[in-house]
């Protein structure tokens, strides 16, 4: 691994001045390093980081990946990483055409990373230098504790997609401490509106109030103004001085639960785990914002290289090559998901139709299709549009937004479905939806998303520690299960009690519709499985597992019978 040339340096910083000309913003340093594909095998286990602590999982994903390597060579393009600066790597035997390409897809990724409001928890700092140190400090406890620190790494691995990666982004996002005072803003966001449920023109009266008398009384505005407000509410001062003396509860997610109160990791002959079970936990929330924006990510550095790299008079002589590349990357693919190709498409989509003004209220109110296909406001506003998206959005409200009907329609898009050819005996697909509904939930069906579970502090008597997993139609898998709560009840120190929900199924079949006087039925409908769920409580105990049924769940849904 070197870093590149001289000759592709000069590329790459023409690549950035064309680049900022057309809108995207970053950081001025990057470093480009070129690799060979086994140097990419090796860094792929690591997520591209090549300072991330050692881990055996990533040694056995290594050999896998070789032995995968041998009987499928690949010739990935690029990668690059979200730090400080920002790093990417190359293929060794990229021509410079190809390069001019990538450096416009790897300037937009790195424009995604530094003005996407979900990764502002990454923009502080260097990632890539604090992995080193963190390295060096496991490899350190490693020569002392020995396989012990893999036993750490791997329990908390098995519970790190539960951080609190909203909450930290909520703590960032917060804003900024005004020059108002502590009491006036506990007075308009709480006493009025929770104490007192005040009525909207009441509570508008009290502002302008205020700004009243700050503009007479200046300096003195705000004491005059609660001078009133001392008269009307006598009760106001006392309850306000009791707010601050009420602590500050701040959500936990369970890895910090078990940091702060774990009676085994207190003691001091365990205090080694601490810094072990920090560094997977701030490694996991670094990722966060990559699982979540796949697609938004994947497609705006698509959007932005196939527009910048047309524009560009280096292209001359390589159109074809261009061509077979791109469609390469970005082809839509019948069955499955393309994040490239969905998220390049929805961009460019969602910038025509905001350039048409159909995101407005007029454009919404037509009904008729005509009317509604030659509408055209010619705003202008597409471009300011797809970055105000690219600024706030993650995968699921992008897609949750924008996938509509006219969106599925244009690109010809569909939900697959598959079934057995009684005459050939083989599995065929088939179009079973092509409504917008039906494709975006099955685009949702398919992003991340964590189990929700909390720590229930009622519920955890005798030391016991009683995880809620709030259910939302996706059982648990339960090969995971035992493993996972075996990690957490060595963490925890004692017993671990986790309450589900798993699901009970009951095979029923709809009657099948007859005419009076005939005996055979005109059409047999297909069965149905009606799915009923059951609440469950499993118990970790000595590193044994039990489970016991708590009451069944009214809740059902039914799944067509394939």
């Amino acid at each position: 691994m070197e870093l590149i040339d001289q000759h592709t340096k000069k590329i790459m910083e023409g690549c950035k001045e064309r680049a900022r000309n057309a809108g995207l913003w970053f950081q001025e340093e990057s470093l480009e390093y070129i690799v060979t594909n086994r140097d990419l095998l090796e860094l792929t286990p690591k997520l591209m980081i090549p300072t991330l602590y050692d881990y055996w999982v990533h040694d056995v994903e290594v050999l896998k990946e070789k032995g995968r390597y041998e009987l499928y060579p690949s010739n990935p393009y690029e990668t690059v990483i979200n730090t400080r600066p920002a790093i990417s790597f190359y293929n060794d035997n990229n021509p410079d055409w190809m390069n001019v390409m990538i450096f416009y897809h790897v300037l937009a990724h790195i424009d995604f990373f530094q003005n996407n409001l979900y990764f502002r928890h990454t923009w502080d700092y260097d990632f890539t230098g604090q992995a080193l140190s963190d390295k060096r400090m496991i490899a350190k406890l490693r020569s002392e504790k020995g396989r012990w620190v893999d036993y750490v790494i791997e329990f908390v691995r098995g519970i790190d997609n539960l951080v609190g990666y909203h909450e930290e982004l909520s703590r960032r996002n917060r804003r900024p401490k005004t020059k108002r005072s502590k009491m006036l803003d506990y007075y308009f966001d709480v006493f009025l509106q929770s104490e007192k449920n005040v009525k909207i023109n009441e509570y508008i009266k009290e502002i302008e109030r205020y700004n009243q008398c700050i503009n007479e009384s200046k300096a003195l505005g705000e004491k005059t103004f609660f001078a009133e407000v001392f008269k009307k509410y006598p009760e106001f001062d006392a309850i306000f001085k009791k707010s601050l003396q009420e602590k500050f509860d701040q959500k936990l997610d369970l890895i910090q639960y078990l940091l702060e109160h774990s009676e085994f990791l207190k003691k001091e002959k365990n205090n080694w785990m601490k810094p072990i079970i920090e560094v997977v936990r701030k490694t996991s929330l670094f990722f966060q914002p990559q699982i979540r924006t796949k697609i938004m990510n994947e497609g705006w550095a698509s959007y932005w290289h196939e527009r910048l790299f047309l524009q560009d008079d280096r292209i001359e002589g390589h159109e074809v090559d261009f061509a077979r590349s791109h469609a390469g990357v970005t082809s839509m693919p019948r069955v499955g998901l393309n994040p490239y190709a969905l998220g390049m498409r929805l961009f460019h989509y969602i910038e025509n139709v905001a350039d048409k003004g159909k995101y407005s209220i007029k454009f919404r109110r037509l009904l008729d299709t005509k009317q509604r296909e030659e509408f055209d406001a010619k705003t202008g506003l597409g471009r300011d549009f797809v970055f105000n998206i690219r600024e706030n959005l993650n995968d699921f409200v992008f897609i949750n937004t924008f996938v509509d009907q006219d969106f599925v329609n244009r690109y010809k898009l569909f939900v697959a479905g598959r079934r057995l050819n009684q005459a050939k005996r083989v599995l065929e697909y088939y179009v079973k939806s092509r409504k917008a509904e039906d494709y975006r939930q099955m685009l949702l069906d398919g992003l991340y998303h964590p189990p929700h579970i909390t720590i229930e502090q009622n519920k955890s008597n005798n030391g016991n520690l009683y995880l809620m997993h709030h259910f939302e139609d996706k059982p648990l898998v339960k090969e995971f299960i035992t493993n996972t709560m075996l990690g957490i009840e060595y963490l925890w120190g004692a017993p671990v009690q986790l309450e589900t929900s798993e699901v009970v199924q009951i095979e029923a079949s709809k009657p099948q519709l007859t005419i009076p006087g005939l005996t055979t039925p005109i059409k047999e409908e297909k069965k149905e499985k009606e799915i009923k769920w059951q609440r469950v409580r499993y118990t970790m105990k000595n590193r044994k597992l039990s489970k016991e049924v708590i009451a069944s769940e009214d809740r059902s849904q039914k799944t067509e019978d394939k």
